[in-house]
């Protein structure tokens, strides 16, 4: 007799269903690494727009309009492009005034979905990190 060689059908489910069970484990904790590192960039883009504002300031010595008496425009940088359809980033026209300014990354689509123990992130002149969710700003801006 010879004897034969491979898996036998109960042996392949096995370990169908071990790869299986580890997948079940795996992803979310994936998920919520993915969701982390996105908001921890649109954090960076905030503190980048910051900049983008003091130098404004610097140029016109205030944050509301330039010296032809327009508003600023906040820049098309890298990280907004990074992260298009997944935050927008803006300047809260009704907290921009001469000597302060909001600047906002609200999350879209996917982002929203998995993150919303953050929602909205803010970061004003005086460098206050905030969150649209009550008692969150510090877990969220860690």
């Amino acid at each position: 007799m010879r004897k034969q060689q491979g898996f036998s059908l109960i042996e392949l489910m096995i370990a169908v269903a071990i790869v299986g069970i580890l997948a079940a484990i795996a992803y979310p904790g994936y998920q919520n690494h993915i969701t982390q590192t996105r908001r921890a960039t649109a954090k960076a883009c905030l503190g980048e727009l910051s900049q983008f504002m003091e130098r404004f300031y610097t140029t016109n010595l205030r944050y509301d309009e330039d010296t032809d008496g327009d508003e600023p425009v906040l820049p098309d940088i890298q990280c907004r492009t990074d992260l298009n359809g997944l935050y927008t980033f803006q300047l809260d026209e009704d907290e921009l005034e001469q000597r302060s300014y909001l600047l906002e990354a609200i999350p879209q689509g996917a982002q929203a979905t998995n993150d919303s123990g953050c929602g909205t992130l803010s970061l004003t002149q005086a460098g206050v990190k905030g969150s649209s969710v009550s008692g969150a700003a510090v877990q969220c801006w860690r």
